[in-house]
């Protein structure tokens, strides 16, 4: 029997719309005109738009279940970011036809959209080249930790009524994924459930008493871009759609969960991103006892939620596996490590 559903944003496949009619919402709503290419993403339907006038675009087509105050948030946020940090490689929000950051598009002679009204977003395209594709490196860790800091700065002072939605992908919150451990692996699901118990027992009580703010809260291996391969130079960190107001420290551990390298003490890559972070931003001592757990908690999130959901989703397998070989490899190394010894490393890394 499959598990109770994970909520509308991650049940429901994204909106069916091709590159042609992306094209047209692309003219027609932004004055965006050129070549469409189709790119991947999670929730949204995402075209690639290269307008030889303007340059390239990225055009988003909302899933229809997500919450209007959450889409506003990103635009928002973009907005807050770019104004508190210009110097912030973030997308810029390209403004609709109609004056505002997202547009409306209804076709009833669309049979794919089928009538029914969907919201649109654009912002400038990023050039870069994805951290999955280069190999992790002290550098390129240090340069992540700079970069959360430095965001989570910008986003200090946003307030906003999306900030507060119900999102799968939080961290401090992973026990809400407990009823997808009994379709993982034997092996896996002893690791996930061993990571679970220490949480409830030990962590849940004290992330809830942490300092919170509007957080990025995905700065994973495909959403910070570098100049080029192999090169620890950012040149971008992209997708907001997992805003929300969270424990700050779950920034950091969520960016420091994707820099696992393949050798050496499985914490060494994710203790050059927390020691860059806090040096740019201290965090306080009850921030740095949990980062250690909230690492784990993404791997656990990693590991059960895109399972679950690639079974759900065939068609969009690749793109959501994307991470899960590096989450589970994170467990199956950092479980002979132990919790509070992790915790100790991670304390020691900051302090050197």
């Amino acid at each position: 029997m499959e598990p109770e559903s994970l909520g509308a944003l991650l049940d429901v496949p994204p909106p069916v719309v091709d590159a042609s009619l992306a094209q047209r919402m692309a003219a027609e709503l932004f004055d965006v005109h050129g070549i469409v290419s189709e790119l991947s993403g999670e929730r949204d339907r995402n075209f690639l738009v290269r307008d030889p006038r303007g340059g390239d675009w990225v055009l988003k087509v909302v899933h229809p279940q997500e919450d209007p105050a959450v889409t506003e948030l990103q635009s928002v946020a973009l907005e807050h970011v770019a104004s508190r940090n210009p110097a912030l490689p973030v997308p810029r929000v390209r403004t609709s036809c109609n004056g505002g950051p997202t547009a409306r598009w209804r076709d009833p002679s669309d049979p794919s959209a089928s009538g029914a009204e969907l919201r649109v977003r654009m912002y400038s395209y990023l050039p870069g080249i994805p951290m999955a594709r280069s190999a992790l490196g002290p550098e390129l860790a240090r340069n992540v930790g700079t970069l959360v800091a430095e965001l989570d700065l910008a986003l200090a002072d946003l307030d906003h009524p999306g900030q507060t939605q119900d999102l799968a992908w939080d961290a401090h919150r992973v026990e809400s994924v407990e009823h997808l451990v009994d379709g993982l692996p034997t092996q896996e699901r002893d690791l996930v459930e061993a990571a679970l118990d220490h949480f409830r027992s030990h962590t849940s009580a004290l992330v809830s008493e942490l300092r919170r703010q509007v957080i990025h809260n995905d700065a994973n291996l495909d959403n910070v871009l570098t100049v080029a391969v192999n090169d620890p130079t950012i040149s971008g960190v992209i997708d907001f759609g997992d805003l929300l107001r969270a424990p700050l420290v779950q920034d950091v551990a969520t960016a420091a969960a994707y820099q696992v390298r393949e050798t050496g003490h499985p914490l060494a890559g994710p203790a050059d991103v927390l020691r860059a972070y806090h040096q740019r931003l201290p965090l306080r001592p009850e921030e740095i006892q949990v980062v250690a757990d909230l690492i784990t908690a993404r791997w656990v999130l990693t590991t059960t939620i895109t399972g679950w959901r690639a079974r759900r989703q065939p068609e969009n397998h690749d793109y959501i596996l994307r991470n899960s070989a590096a989450a589970r490899s994170g467990l199956r190394r950092l479980g002979p490590v132990g919790c509070p010894q992790a915790t100790a490393f991670l304390c020691d890394a900051i302090k050197e």
